[in-house]
Order: C-alpha cells, then structure tokens, then sequence
C-alpha cells in the first residue's frame, strides 16, 4: 500500500514558542505510516481566521501539494472546521490538525473490543463538532409557493445518526466499566496492591512491563504502539502478588474527547495503591514531557495516588542504576534500563518497601474463642493460609492492608496484637 505523502505545519507565535514541538508532529506522523515529504515553519503573532496560516503561506503550501504530489497536509494545531474547509479547498488536499492524526494513530492501534469502542466515541465527538450546513449536501428550505422543501434533510439526518451511535457506544462502554469496577473490588477486598504504569508516550513502559512480568505486549519505538490497558500479576519476593497495569501513553495536548473516552480504564490509575512514574531520561525534553503527565494526573483525579519515578534508559547515558530516598529513607526515584534489564532489581526492592507501608503480611495464632476475628478475615478476603492445630487454636496465614488492619485492632481493642507470632515479611 502506497504511504500518503504529507507537509507538516508549524505556526509559532511569539507568547507560545515552545507548547508544542515540530519534531513530536513528525513522529506522530510517522507512527500514522505517513511519508514525511517536508516541514514547513512559520511565525504569526495571532492564527489567520480564514486560513490559521496567512494567505500568502497558503497559496505557497498550494503549489507545494502540487509539486511533490501531496495527499495531505498536517497541521500542528488544532483547526476550526471553517479553517480546515478552506485550506482545503485553497490546496486541493486533505487537511487535517493535531487532534484528528492522534485519534487516528489510536483507530490503528486499538485492538481490544473495548479499546475500539473508546477510539470510535472520541472520534464521533470530535466529528460531532465539524458537521456544518452546505449548499453541496443539503436541500435548504426556501420561501414561496412551490419551493419549500424539507429542510436541511442531510445536516438533520447525520447529526441524529451520530447522537444515536454516541448513545450506544456509551451504553456499551457503561457495561464494560461496571464490569471493570467488578475487578477493582475483588482485588480490593483480596488486599492485592495494584501498581500502574504511566508515563510519557515511547518513555518505555511496555518495556519495564514485559520485563517485570515476561509478558509480550507489543513494544516499539514509536509512539503510541499500545493503547490497550493490560493486567498481568506480578509475584514479590518476601511479600507476596501484586496486580501490574499498563496504562495507554499521555503526548502534550492529549485531546478532551480521549481523555474522557478512556475514563473507565484511567481509572486503574486512579485507584492503584502505587504509581510507577516512568520517565525516559534521555530525553532531554523530559521535564516539559514530566510536566504534562502530572497534568493529565490531575485531569483523571490520580494526582494524589503515591508515585515512584522510575528514569528509564539510562544505558543511554551511561548512568549507574541506584534508589534516591528521601529524608525518612523512603525510595522516591529509581534508575534503570527496561532494555537491559540494569536497575530493575532496585525497582523491586523499592516497591516492596513502598508497599510496606500500607500492606502487612502477618502470621496468626487464633484460640478456639476468636472465631469472631477468624470470620472478619476471610470477609476481608485477607486469609492466604489457615491451618487447624490438635489444641485448637487455629494458625492464619494473612495479607491485609494497613487500613483495614488498623480497623481490626481499634474494633478488637488491640485483642489481635497478641495473636501475632511473626513478624511482617519485610
């Protein structure tokens, strides 16, 4: 199949110079099988309300569609549907803005039922707002004896049709999030830590991912080469199983309508019990890159989540994996190169001890009148392992969080610290 050939635009104003880069565009396109052809800059002190671009821009990126037989220009920007109508109709090709390429590197991407489902709502909600009247389409209803027709038939007819597939899709994806939240509460109640995975698009996630549990989600250097959200358990020495989520990529300016589409699966981010923050640290962008996942963070409501910074790739530069601790020796940010696979024990010595403080492993010695505490437990779903003795005590094996373990203490007026014969396992 032919690539399409494109230009890519970038307007630069003087108040917003470096909100967004030339060079991630081109990487979008690339990761959309789009043929580069070239890079056209310029600079404006406001967007042109006819063309974004001046006249004169227009008319010469015109001539360039024809010279280098262009099928398409892309736009760094997002474009009014009357902009985009009228560059268009000045050159003779499609054209398309920044948020209609990103949702359609996520309609190729998407292969999970649900993933689709999140792609096409975001892309009906974005087309919702570029249906507009034309002479071309629709019959118009005009005045007098004989000429009044029915009325703007097609503009009327496409808005219902795509009102009543939003509809269905979000009943759909309704059902999915219940089903979705079923899951949450069960690893809830089980006391099992969720860890999920955000980071900038391309930082490496489904790397570290495939590395930490030997699963195969598809990896490349390209962005957004995953988008649907993947559970795999992951077992930790000296503390027990833990639930990894890999989570779709955030870019600078992520459109509204895919943030809100991927709610449903955000939302183990929101609710997992540690954040691994996965940084690409040979970026030298990363801090502008760093700054936009914290806003997308705080856009889901996961801002206040606990994070552990995980700099990836630093076999790139040439940087020695090691753990920084804060003042109470706590792990804040760990080093390492998903690639190689440098660094990613510290990964895991530094989970397990930010998960000490709100998981507990206990072993308990219950006597034949603590039924009562045995039944809590198992409603807890905190039981692991029990074991009936000949002098009928009863031998519990739990993981409980620290939450629910403090509830269980205040309830039995620390009656349950005394059943304690072992010490947590970290």
């Amino acid at each position: 199949m032919d690539l399409e050939r494109a230009v890519l635009v970038q307007v630069e104003f003087s108040a917003q110079r470096q909100q967004e880069t030339l060079h991630e565009l081109v990487l979008l396109a690339r990761s959309a099988g789009v043929e580069v052809v070239d890079t056209v800059r310029c600079r404006r002190q406001r967007p042109d309300s006819r063309y974004y671009v001046g006249s004169g821009i227009a008319q010469s990126l015109a001539d360039q569609v024809i010279a280098s037989e262009l099928t398409v220009l892309i736009f760094n920007h997002d474009l009014s549907p009357a902009q985009t109508r009228n560059l268009e109709r000045c050159c003779q090709c499609r054209v398309i803005d920044r948020t209609t390429l990103i949702l359609d590197i996520f309609s190729q991407r998407a292969r999970s039922y649900e993933g689709k489902l999140q792609v096409e709502l975001a892309q009906l909600r974005h087309l919702s707002s570029r249906l507009v009247r034309g002479w071309d389409n629709a019959e118009r209803q005009k005045g007098g004896i004989g000429l009044r027709g029915p009325g703007e038939t097609k503009l009327e007819t496409d808005r219902r049709l795509l009102r009543q597939r939003v509809t269905a899709l979000r009943q759909r994806l309704d059902k999915m999030t219940k089903q979705r939240e079923q899951g949450r509460q069960a690893r809830q109640r089980a006391a099992v830590p969720v860890l999920a995975l955000v980071g900038y698009t391309n930082a490496g996630k489904s790397s570290l991912f495939n590395r930490l549990t030997q699963a195969n989600v598809h990896a490349a250097d390209q962005l957004f080469a995953t988008l649907d959200p993947t559970l795999r358990r992951l077992e930790l020495a000296h503390f027990g199983d833990v639930v990894l989520a890999d989570t779709v990529g955030f870019i600078r300016e992520l459109p509204h309508d895919l943030v809100a589409a991927f709610k449903s699966t955000l939302q183990e981010t929101q609710d997992a019990d540690l954040v691994l923050l996965v940084v690409d640290y040979a970026d030298g962008d990363y801090p502008a890159k760093l700054a936009q996942v914290q806003k997308v963070l705080a856009e889901i409501g996961a801002s206040e989540v606990p994070q552990l910074l995980v700099w990836n790739k630093i076999d790139q530069c040439a940087l020695v994996p090691r753990i920084d601790r804060d003042e109470d020796d706590l792990p804040q940010a760990v080093y390492l190169s998903a690639q190689t696979g440098e660094g990613v024990p510290l990964l895991l010595d530094a989970i397990r001890q930010r998960l000490a403080q709100h998981y507990l492993r206990l072993t308990l010695s219950l006597p034949a009148d603590a039924g009562v505490w045995r039944a809590r437990l198992h409603q807890l779903h905190a039981v692991e392992q029990e074991h009936f003795t000949e002098q009928g005590t009863t031998e519990l094996r739990i993981s409980v969080s620290a939450t629910d373990w403090g509830r269980l203490l205040q309830q039995s007026k620390g009656r349950l610290e005394n059943y304690i014969v072992s010490e947590p396992l970290f």
